[in-house]
């Protein structure tokens, strides 16, 4: 650990359920920030803005600014841009995040898009809305998903996520969505260009062994698994790899560090 220059934190499951903090997780933060290392808290999060998200953080004693959040819509607003540059784009997301998808031109349900862009699930995920969809797709829309995250923790237990609906978009439609958050190599290649570390001085901490954790690692970084959050026995055992590290809470981060209390 003594090559670790920068920490990337994944914000549901591990600093916060429900955006509640998490047992230790306050004082486990302040303490990493105290060594000196970097710190970017990199989430799939699309029902909130990084200023929004910031300001909850802070608001539950989380040394946090909004410099320090890089979301999946801030980096699908990147990729649109890039790829897609002056596209018509029909967004199906839970919640406002038009802030973090400046530059992007987004239509309404009447318009034909050129993408159709989805997020985060909620009631907006509907028959209505997932059918036009498909239609808009049939049509020779292209898909951009900012995560494929099949459910998540809240503090009414783990809850369905965009995932299990773009799953049945893809094999209906035919195609393949392009995904953008996490476990895009070019999420994680984003948060350390924002960092100015290489992969190899970094880690990562998540509770999702997939999306966060191995995908971290496959792009050269280390991984660090928390047993809170989404974290299930069994889908540790049928994983896909190995993680680096796996411990309890993020609250037992500092020890794996080595940071001094």
């Amino acid at each position: 650990m003594e090559s670790v220059r920068a920490v990337l934190i994944d914000i549901d499951g591990v600093l916060t359920v429900s955006w509640r903090p998490l047992p230790g997780a306050v004082t486990a933060l302040r303490e990493i920030r105290a060594s000196g290392l970097g710190v970017a808290l990199v989430t799939n999060t699309t029902s909130r803005t990084r200023t929004s998200i910031a300001e909850t953080l802070s608001g539950a004693g989380f040394d946090v600014t909004a410099e320090d959040v890089l979301t999946a819509p801030a980096v699908t607003a990147a990729h649109l841009a890039e790829h897609y540059p002056d596209a018509r784009c029909a967004l199906l997301n839970s919640g406002d995040i038009e802030e973090d998808l400046s530059g992007v031109t987004l239509v309404g349900e009447d318009a034909e898009p050129d993408v159709v862009v989805v997020g985060g699930a909620g009631p907006e995920f509907g028959y209505t809305a997932l059918n036009r969809a498909f239609g808009q797709l049939q049509r020779g829309a292209r898909l951009v998903a900012m995560h494929r995250n099949l459910y998540w923790r809240t503090d009414a237990g783990l809850q369905l996520d965009t995932g299990a609906f773009l799953l049945g978009l893809e094999r209906a439609a035919q195609v393949e969505a392009e995904v953008t958050g996490k476990p895009s190599p070019a999420f994680f290649a984003a948060a350390l260009a924002r960092l100015g570390v290489g992969a190899e001085r970094a880690l990562m901490v998540g509770d999702d062994i997939e999306s966060d954790v191995l995908a971290a690692q496959r792009a050269g970084l280390t991984g660090v698994l928390v047993r809170t959050g989404k974290y299930l026995p069994e889908t540790h055992e049928r994983a896909s790899g190995t993680p680096d590290h796996v411990v309890d809470s993020f609250a037992d981060l500092p020890a794996l560090l080595g940071l001094a209390r």
